[in-house]
């Protein structure tokens, strides 16, 4: 087949050197410049590329197209192609087709990278052969060329699972659906949330679905009685008319049974070890057990993994301690979801460093959370204007800054011992700051700036 892939990032970049790699004839265009990482992967591969434009006429040759989760399907591109007839997959549906490892998808408004990169720490801990992939930043289809893990763990955006028709995981996760994307899916809750379902949608009886049972999304959407997949759901509370793989006896000790109903088998697994903080990463850490004791491992293996796990930066990472008091980054918190399971999960006093792009952001659900824990608000962002009109008369003293030193120097003198300064912005980087990586560097180091001073 003649295969053209748009977009020449990490995915699009991997799907052409797998399609290559199976015979087919490969073309790459890109309406962007394409780094000169993966240029030299193309030129090196000898497979031809275009940038900074998309040339209707070649493109239209294909006779399947591969395209990267960043193109929305309202890109004229696109529309030309569908108008033809021509096949559209994603990096995953092509990659899947070339193998038979057992992949262990995960896919969630929230929280998925965590539980990619716990899960996935798991099992090569307990010495299993495994790769990581998906969108944790490393392409499933180029691993797929050599083929040499047994388990693939999968991170899957909504963007990587359009386009999938026939990919089918051994193992899916939904870890919740919460309002994001949605000017992908023409403002349709309902249309988000079957992207999501993708994840299972082909899985049979010898397939295992790991879902939320307390995400409301996920019961309103996901028809339960019409599939025959394995289903696992998991809560932070036992529900004894509700047949749960995983629900938390108390506050430190997950029950998982893998068979629930009438050949139920408990067993206890404590994460007292675990670094993770807060409620949703207590969901998280259900998720990724789960997946673990299905591809075996035992239990002393788990509890060893859980406490050797360091997470991702900028989710929830403790970068500082002085004087009693945490300093805490979490600028990957764009959305308001993300910022609410930080001051929920969060114990003591916190000063809330927050703000920056707004979203559309409703901040309605946060106030009560403000209200009950939040000495100090101060806004890191060039419009802090919605912040102001819905937090000034909620949390006892408000501050604005577009100084992240400042805020870290402020944020350190208001908070008392045993306090948490809090970087959980709820909102996008882009009026001071690069990206998120940027605005929890930055945080970082004058955490480490103020924190060496005090201590002198």
């Amino acid at each position: 087949m003649h295969i053209v892939v748009l977009g020449a990032a990490e995915s699009g970049v991997g799907a052409a050197l797998l399609a290559q790699a199976k015979g087919h004839s490969v073309f790459v265009s890109d309406k962007s410049p394409i780094q000169p990482i993966y240029k030299e992967k193309l030129a090196q591969a000898g497979i031809p590329f275009e940038e900074n434009q998309h040339t209707l006429e070649e493109i239209l040759r294909a006779d399947e197209v591969v395209k990267s989760p960043g193109i929305p399907e309202k890109a004229p591109v696109i529309q030309a192609l569908r108008e033809k007839g021509t096949p559209i997959i994603s990096e995953i549906e092509l990659a899947g087709r070339h193998t038979t490892a057992k992949c262990i998808c995960i896919t969630g408004t929230n929280g998925k990278t965590t539980t990619t990169l716990l899960t996935y720490h798991l099992l090569k801990e307990a010495g299993y052969s495994v790769g990581l992939a998906g969108n944790v930043g490393f392409s499933l289809a180029e691993q797929v060329i050599a083929d040499q893990f047994e388990y693939y763990v999968v991170e899957l955006s909504s963007f990587q699972l359009d386009d999938t028709y026939h990919f089918r995981p051994w193992i899916s996760v939904l870890l919740n659906i919460t309002p994001d994307h949605l000017d992908r899916y023409n403002y349709s809750m309902a249309s988000y949330a079957e992207a999501k379902l993708r994840i299972m949608r082909n899985q049979d009886s010898n397939g295992h679905f790991i879902y939320n049972a307390d995400d409301e999304n996920i019961q309103r959407y996901f028809q339960a009685a019409l599939r025959s997949v394995q289903q696992l759901p998991f809560s932070l509370h036992h529900h004894p008319d509700y047949q749960l793989g995983a629900y938390y006896l108390d506050e430190e000790n997950i029950c998982v049974d893998l068979q629930p109903g009438y050949f139920s088998e408990t067993e206890k697994i404590n994460t007292a070890s675990s670094p993770l903080i807060g409620q949703h990463n207590r969901q998280n850490m259900m998720a990724a057990v789960l997946c673990a004791r299905l591809a075996g491992i035992e239990k002393p293996q788990i509890e060893a993994g859980l406490a050797t796990f360091h997470n991702a930066d900028h989710r929830l990472q403790l970068v500082g301690e002085s004087n009693g008091v945490r300093f805490i980054n979490d600028s990957k918190a764009t959305n308001v979801e993300a910022a609410w399971y930080a001051l929920d999960g969060i114990k003591g006093p916190i000063v809330w460093i927050a703000g920056g792009t707004d979203k559309g952001n409703d901040y309605a659900t946060l106030v009560p959370l403000a209200e009950a824990k939040v000495k100090a608000l101060i806004c890191l962002g060039v419009d802090n204007e919605k912040l102001r009109t819905v937090f000034n008369s909620v949390v006892p003293q408000l501050e604005e800054t577009q100084s992240v030193e400042t805020a870290v120097r402020r944020a350190a003198e208001l908070a008392p011992p045993g306090g948490v300064v809090l970087l959980s912005p709820a909102c996008a980087s882009f009026d001071l700051f690069k990206n998120y990586e940027d605005r929890g560097r930055q945080f970082a180091a004058a955490v480490k700036k103020v924190t060496e001073e005090s201590s002198r």
